[in-house]
């Protein structure tokens, strides 16, 4: 698994925290895409306030485009724990929620069970379909790996079975109903596997893509799987005391060629949204060269490092103390980070997966 080795730091986690009125967490995402707001650091310091469609306005003709092409799968289900046979119930058989977080193998997944303590080793859960889990271990943080079993007449795989009975495993600050989906992917969502939607690309339509290719940007794909450890708080006081979370990460070696060629030629790598950012950052040298790769990254970025690849970022605003907040504090530096929060709250921004974007250039 792919690490940093950053020094100790002397921040703490209260250093990256300010106040969000509950009112400024946006609850449904924009329509269409392309009309939600971005706010924009220039390399001089200036904020500017715009749309998301102006973007094309910052970006030039050598620039490299990376965005994260996983996809979001409705990862959330409702079944009941299997009773032994032979042993009689007085009570209603148990509602168990089950989360997939990360695909170990084709049918085996860590989950999140709720209530966990209702289904021990060896247990089983039946779903709609005929799909049935067996836990067949137990993990830290209480996490379960489980097997799935499924009709293979009728399903290819686990994620056709999901598309027909799962939900999209919305962040808890969003508890509105979300009525279509596909709003929770991104449009060039392509490979199953992600928990959480890589935000930062939300804001993209076809359209803009198209008008941004034409400019002659790349347009170039990686891919990381989103899990749902991106939206663990941070609870060490210092923070690097804090242990992050691994997400599985690919960079092809057509994906890294383009870059580099681009790179060597003086064009800027533009990293949309943080789950590129860390990609790439995993992929590179410490020449800045990236290379293809195929595995798990547990990187975290805070105030200190020194980002080898990206140069410039897009992506939405994260929460307080969270390692987001850390990783764009590390790109641009906290006092300006925290400057432009403190603009974007007094602005009245739309904040977290559903809200507005920052161009940190």
């Amino acid at each position: 698994m792919i690490k940093n080795t950053l020094p100790k730091t002397t921040l703490k986690t209260s250093d990256f925290y300010y106040d969000l009125p509950s009112e400024l967490i946006a609850q449904t995402p924009a329509t269409p895409r392309d009309s939600s707001r971005l706010l924009v650091i220039r390399k001089d310091g200036k904020i500017e306030d715009k749309h998301f469609y102006d973007i094309v306005d910052y970006l030039k003709p050598s620039d490299t485009l990376v965005i994260n092409d996983s996809r979001v799968i409705p990862a959330r289900i409702y079944g009941t724990k299997v009773r032994k046979s032979g042993v009689e119930f007085n009570s209603a058989p148990s509602k168990i929620e089950t989360l997939l977080l990360k695909q170990h193998k084709a049918d085996e997944w860590e989950v999140l069970l709720r209530p966990a303590k209702k289904i021990k080793l060896g247990g089983k859960i039946e779903y709609e379909l005929g799909l049935v889990a067996t836990v067949i271990d137990v993990i830290e943080d209480g996490n379960r790996i489980v097997r799935f079993e499924y009709d293979k007449d009728k399903f290819s795989n686990i994620f056709e079975v999901l598309e027909r009975i799962g939900s999209m495993p919305l962040p808890p600050y969003i508890t509105k109903k979300l009525e279509d989906k596909n709003r929770y992917q991104t449009v060039y969502a392509r490979e199953n596997g992600s928990a959480a939607a890589p935000t930062a690309g939300l804001h993209f339509t076809p359209e803009l893509l198209e008008k941004i290719s034409q400019m002659g940007v790349a347009i170039v794909p990686v891919m990381l799987h989103v899990g749902l450890g991106t939206f663990r708080p941070v609870k060490e006081e210092n923070i690097t005391d804090h242990i992050m979370h691994s997400e599985f990460i690919t960079v092809s070696e057509k994906s890294a060629k383009i870059i580099n060629e681009r790179r060597r030629l003086g064009g800027r790598i533009i990293a949309v949204g943080t789950t590129s950012c860390r990609t790439l950052e995993s992929a590179s040298l410490d020449s800045g060269e990236v290379t293809p790769v195929c595995d798990n990254t547990g990187i975290f970025i805070y105030p200190g490092y020194k980002f080898k690849v990206v140069d410039t970022l897009i992506t939405n605003f994260h929460l307080p103390e969270s390692t987001l907040l850390m990783l764009v504090s590390a790109l641009r530096g906290k006092e300006k980070i925290m400057e432009a929060y403190e603009h974007a709250v007094k602005e009245k921004y739309r904040f977290f997966s559903f809200g507005d974007a920052m161009l940190i250039e």
